[in-house]
């Protein structure tokens, strides 16, 4: 238990909002009621976040479960990634579950920290009907954890370079010179942006490696080995995602911020000329209604010197769980499996508001994935995430996923401090397994 426990609090301790999946702001600034001892009958509370993103997707399917139930509420509370994972400790560890909601998103690389610490905690959705065959097998197969399926998937973090086709058309470029090219022709075509418009190509969370785990997935490395262990030290791919970054920091070409919220405003200001990040970004652009066909979406770069190097990876992507101890479990259930689970209506309404690119399979044959999009100069950009989706290439997802996050992101900084890059790496392998050990 004492294992279980320290492990869990590390995981709160550590976790870093994954960019992944959007906002990190929260609006029940940590005074949140509405647990499931207050909910009725025919109410169902859900924490997540992202007024962007998956706040207007459980919106979305309250409207469409509501045809067939109209008596059942969803009351959907904005609540930071950060929170739910704190609220979710403290509730296990002090036995207050009934301070939990009755549906909660959770990130895909914290489910199986949190399963594994607490297997009483989340609903066991095995045998609750749902088709799991007909999502994307990756996804099922994160929550999938020791032969039980324990979320329902939802949506795709498949990683693509937005860039801005008027600033790179002004420094004398087009989005084909900026497609399925390397890191270094990248860094390359940045310097010369720069010299020319102005603006760096990118931005980032000081001491945040999303960027580098994005880099590292495309040539199908992880943070973890095969067998489990932290996989830093000495791995040349990590090294050369280092170096890459920090050659982008040292040359200008890429901007770090304090926060989430400076990250967008980057975005949206016009600070940087490009974005390299999940899919669930594209609600976020889109916001920005005065840059409406400046943008473009294409291949991130890949690797130049890493043998399995690809122009695809994945950042982010979450999945919808029910509180085991929920008085509305069965409902909550039900409610998941006629809309997320099953509902292609519902997944046709969300794509062009909010870009959640789905995961259930069946929906990606839906004529909403080749319309154009006039935001992105009238590309099939989800066409195009789709095709990249399929080229991802897998990689080992270990349980302490946060807390080697968290490790990288600290070898990041130390490194830019001027700490040898092996020396760092190194760190960050021997927290991860002290972590791992208690």
């Amino acid at each position: 238990m004492k294992k279980k426990i320290l492990a869990a609090i590390l995981t709160a301790a550590m976790t870093i909002g994954m960019v992944g999946c959007g906002s990190t702001s929260s609006s029940d600034n940590g005074n949140n009621s509405a647990s499931n001892t207050e909910a009725s009958s025919n109410e169902l509370t859900v924490w997540c976040w992202d007024a962007t993103f998956n706040i207007p997707a459980m919106e979305e399917a309250e409207k469409i479960y509501q045809k067939d139930h109209p008596d059942v509420n969803v009351n959907v509370v904005e609540t930071s990634w950060e929170d739910i994972q704190t609220k979710l400790t403290t509730a296990a560890t002090s036995g207050q579950t009934d301070t939990l909601p009755d549906i909660i998103l959770m990130n895909d690389t914290a489910l199986l920290n949190n399963v594994k610490n607490y297997p009483d905690l989340f609903a066991d959705l095995s045998d609750s009907g749902i088709d799991f065959s007909k999502f994307a097998s990756y996804k099922t197969a994160i929550g999938t954890v020791d032969g039980k399926n324990y979320n329902v998937p939802f949506d795709s973090g498949v990683t693509a370079l937005y860039i801005r086709t008027d600033v790179i058309g002004e420094a004398g470029y087009s989005i084909d010179d900026f497609t399925d090219i390397t890191w270094s022709k990248f860094i390359e075509l940045g310097e010369d942006v720069l010299a020319k418009t102005g603006k760096p190509l990118l931005s980032a969370q000081a001491g945040g490696p999303d960027l580098l785990i994005a880099m590292l997935r495309s040539a199908g490395d992880s943070m973890f080995d095969e067998d489990g262990n932290p996989n830093f030290a000495g791995n040349d791919v990590v090294a050369e995602a280092v170096e890459d970054y920090e050659t982008m920091v040292d040359k200008g070409i890429l901007v770090e911020v304090n926060d989430w919220d400076q990250y967008i405003g980057t975005i949206n200001n016009g600070t940087v000329a490009s974005v390299i990040n999940g899919c669930w970004i594209t609600s976020t652009i889109q916001a920005q209604e005065d840059q409406s066909g400046d943008w473009g979406v294409t291949t991130m770069p890949r690797l130049d010197n890493a043998p399995n190097a690809t122009n695809y990876s994945n950042n982010g992507g979450a999945g919808w769980m029910v509180m085991n101890d929920s008085p509305n479990k069965d409902l909550a259930i039900d409610f998941l499996k006629n809309t997320f689970a099953s509902s292609t209506e519902l997944y046709d309404t969300i794509l062009p508001t909010t870009g959640a690119v789905a995961t259930y399979l069946p929906a990606a044959e839906s004529d909403a994935y080749s319309q154009e999009n006039e935001f992105f100069g009238g590309d099939k950009i989800y066409e195009k995430f789709a095709n990249y989706g399929a080229e991802v290439p897998a990689i080992t997802l270990g349980q302490y996923w946060e807390e080697a996050k968290s490790a990288l992101g600290t070898a990041l900084t130390q490194i830019q401090q001027g700490q040898d890059i092996q020396e760092a790496l190194k760190e960050a392998d021997d927290t991860v397994s002290f972590a791992m050990s208690e």
